[in-house]
């Protein structure tokens, strides 16, 4: 995976995440749905869903952390630089308040 593709990715993270806070803003003003077990087992799906993005954005920085490393210290870095290897971008998220997983309990 390219910078590039790890940018977009972010970018499509912070949608998601706009849009998920707009969907619950929204079932606050309806009680009833609120109560459905439907919408139920959607914030469950979604709290573990986002708990796995978390843990997965985690090990990939980590991975690029000792790549970017490996890249930077001798001998590997004479092998990546002959090999074309650079420094990869970390998966970042832009709002700091995004940094948090979105609130799914009602």
């Amino acid at each position: 995976m390219g910078a590039g593709n790890m940018k977009e990715r972010g970018e499509a993270e912070n949608a998601l995440s706009q849009t998920l806070k707009t969907l619950f803003a929204v079932a606050e003003n309806y009680p009833q749905l609120k109560a459905s077990e439907n919408f139920l087992e959607l914030q469950r799906e979604l709290s573990d869903t986002e708990n796995k993005v978390q843990a997965a954005r985690r090990f990939y920085n980590g991975n690029i952390r000792d790549l970017n490393t490996k890249i930077e210290s001798f001998p590997a870095n004479m092998i990546a630089g002959m090999f074309g290897f650079k420094q990869m971008e970390f998966f970042e998220i832009e709002e700091a308040a995004e940094r948090q997983a979105p609130k799914v309990s009602f």
